[in-house]
């Protein structure tokens, strides 16, 4: 019998961690936190899986809503065995320690114990790692041979790493996408889908709410960013772009440089800083092992000032510049959420979005502002008149909609489960999945709800 159970994530966005029952071998499917809750909120709910036997939990990548509750599952349960692509454990270095950083900021001792970086240190040297395509077997702990697993990962096209992960049990074949995108990027290209009939997909949903026509493509949004830009440049203001730290930060950075030395973009200072300069060495450190769409080009050396050691902000507005700082959202507390309430006063200059924005963030808040508007932050009584322009940009790092229908054609399931997207986005693919394929069953993944297949 096999048994999939939803312990954080599924109907959401955050996080991800799903468990599998594979005639008693147990699997955990990702462990993220909830980037928008504190404390215990922000963790899956692992007392739903408390008598469940625990053996296996492979990780898909390394963003903070896949990775970061690994060391609470270890405490939970210290037998796990954690396994992943070597990129993505050289990454869980880098983002795991930072997320301790993090946790100790937002949250205190009586929320929960947050761990340690000697912790984080151990964890990393208890991680296993297995390239593309290397088939590897995970046998239960309970001498069971009908449950014994073959494994193997898969180019997800999303990040450095990322992995779609293949289940074979006795001829059974679960195939967990992760996050997927099947068209290149500026650094990553497309997804590579496994060669095989699947039984089971499990399918992430971030854009089945969004209408394709408002994800354009990479080259063609590149262009409309150079030529915005340009404008903001060319009049002597400066740009701020809100980025994730890993993935987000390498691919506009590569974007932004290969528009300079085409001639598209006008060259003026990159500032960067924190841990994405760290990311981009990992990045240019793997090129030659992974798939990539220029295994020669670096971003190391991409001419960049570390903004960590400016006096102010102030030097951002001396002459024409970009600026790429974390996080993505705009989160309070965050290089890009402090940089955002100088750009807002500077009328000769921008802030450029570049992906999703979280309804409940700050981010989202200056992403649907306009020039003249008075927005809160900082939960003031007073608002602030936004002075700048304020444009929004769509570089996915997912598959848009059709893209994930056509997962599903050419991977032929007998069931699909539907996990990390929002009610809306789970709705629009259940019913254009059902309404295309005959005989496949779909399933929408709610947290405590167990899954029978």
């Amino acid at each position: 019998m096999i048994k999939f159970l939803p312990v954080g994530g599924g109907n959401e966005i955050g996080a991800n961690c799903y468990y599998l029952n594979i005639n008693g071998n147990g699997v955990i499917l990702d462990c993220g936190i909830h980037p928008q809750r504190k404390g215990f909120e922000a963790l899956p709910n692992f007392n739903l899986i408390k008598e469940e036997p625990i053996d296996y939990a492979l990780i898909s990548h390394a963003h903070q809503d896949h990775i970061a509750a690994l060391p609470f599952l270890v405490k939970r349960f210290p037998y796990v065995k954690i396994v992943t692509t070597p990129q993505t454990r050289a990454l869980a270095e880098l983002t795991l320690h930072n997320a301790v950083s993090i946790l100790k900021k937002e949250t205190t001792k009586e929320q929960f114990e947050f761990y340690t970086h000697d912790e984080v240190d151990l964890l990393i040297k208890m991680i296993g790692y297995h390239e593309y395509e290397k088939e590897f077997l995970i046998s239960s702990f309970h001498n069971n041979k009908d449950a014994d697993i073959k494994i193997s990962f898969h180019d997800a096209g999303h990040i450095l790493g990322s992995a779609g992960i293949l289940l074979n049990n006795n001829g059974y074949k679960i195939f967990y996408t992760g996050d997927i995108n099947l068209t290149n990027q500026a650094v990553q290209p497309a997804a590579i889908l496994p060669d095989t009939k699947i039984d089971t997909l499990i399918l992430e949903s971030t854009y089945g709410a969004t209408d394709s026509s408002e994800l354009s493509d990479w080259q063609n949004e590149a262009d409309r960013f150079a030529k915005e830009a340009n404008k903001i440049l060319t009049s002597g203001g400066s740009v701020l772009v809100p980025v994730f730290a890993l993935g987000k930060l390498q691919e506009i950075l590569a974007t932004i440089w290969l528009l300079m030395k085409k001639g598209k973009l006008s060259q003026v200072d990159i500032f960067t800083g924190g841990i994405g300069t760290k990311i981009n060495r990992v990045y240019d450190y793997n090129r030659y092992v992974v798939n990539r769409v220029d295994k020669e080009s670096e971003l190391s050396i991409i001419p960049q000032i570390d903004y960590s050691q400016l006096n102010s902000a102030d030097e951002f507005f001396k002459n024409p510049s970009i600026v790429l700082a974390s996080s993505g959202m705009m989160i309070k507390g965050t290089s890009s959420y402090d940089f955002a309430k100088q750009f807002i006063q500077q009328k000769n200059s921008a802030i450029f979005t570049v992906g999703y924005m979280d309804e409940r963030t700050p981010g989202y808040l200056i992403s649907k502002a306009r020039k003249g508007d008075k927005i809160f932050l900082d939960n003031s009584d007073k608002p602030i008149e936004v002075k700048c322009e304020i444009k929004n940009f769509r570089f996915s790092a997912h598959s848009n909609r059709e893209q994930l229908i056509e997962i599903v054609k050419k991977l032929k399931p007998q069931n699909v489960i539907l996990v990390h997207g929002d009610e809306e986005a789970i709705n629009w693919m259940g019913k254009k999945i059902l309404k295309t394929f005959s005989g496949i069953k779909v399933y929408a993944a709610n947290c405590g709800k167990e899954i029978v297949l």
